[in-house]
């Protein structure tokens, strides 16, 4: 009787609903029975399984990466949460992972209680190991994705983030359509620019809409490293990088 009580107060903890005040981030080195029993609980009950033949009906990607990486999950009731493969499927918005008991199926996260989760991208031959850090987009200029997930790219003073957006193209239909009749996934990512105040601005990926969009950078991006000639989101983060170091 007390293991049911246990796990039923478990339960009820992980389905009141989401706050979007950051609590300080949860002990993941406890990834044992507990933390792992944890991780169970946010797929009990109706967990839902993703066909494995549903990438074949598209071209395109629904993800925001298309590998199982490795996750920490940052719980706003602090509850320790073993780390799990996870995908972040954008198209439909909502987070898959895989469990230890069930490799084979790719479960949805019940993400209510979730803060953020830290993706670990392991090292390849060009490029060392890093993480990449998911949150929600609590400063979003439309009221409606405030609940939604951002990539934080560079963070400071004033912070890079990427939203990701997926648009289908549904494939066209007729007796006399010829060629592909794939719908087609577009990957339409946004970023923008938090400033002091909290505020978010969109912005475009190069130094002259830069300078437009956030004015009070205009003379210090003028004289940034790289500034004038970056235009790839990597680049962006560097020249964010410098900004908030000085």
């Amino acid at each position: 009787m007390a293991s049911m009580q246990l796990r039923l107060s478990l339960l009820a903890s992980l389905v009141l609903p989401a706050t979007l005040c950051y609590a300080q981030q949860p002990h993941i080195e406890q990834v044992g029975a507990a933390a792992q029993a944890n991780l169970q609980a946010l797929v009990n009950g109706s967990p839902t399984v993703v066909p494995n033949g549903s990438r074949n009906e598209i071209l395109g990607s629904p993800y925001a990466d298309d590998r199982w990486l490795p996750a920490k999950l940052i719980m706003s009731n602090k509850v320790p949460l073993a780390p799990v493969p996870l995908k972040y499927d954008v198209l439909n918005k909502r987070l898959l992972m895989r469990l230890v008991d069930r490799p084979k199926d790719s479960l949805q996260l019940d993400d209510r209680l979730l803060e953020r989760f830290i993706l670990q991208e392991p090292a390849t031959g060009l490029t060392p190991a890093r993480e990449r850090v998911f949150r929600r987009f609590t400063e979003a200029p439309v009221p409606s994705q405030r609940t939604q997930f951002v990539e934080v790219l560079q963070e400071g003073k004033y912070t890079l983030l990427k939203q990701y957006i997926k648009v289908v193209h549904k494939a066209p239909t007729g007796a006399y359509t010829t060629g592909n009749r794939l719908d087609e996934v577009e990957d339409k990512p946004t970023y923008y620019v938090r400033r002091p105040d909290a505020t978010a601005v969109p912005v475009k990926l190069n130094l002259k809409q830069m300078q437009s969009s956030v004015p009070e950078l205009a003379a210090a991006l003028k004289d940034a490293p790289g500034a004038k000639n970056a235009k790839t989101e990597a680049e962006w983060t560097a020249v964010f990088q410098s900004l908030n170091a000085r």
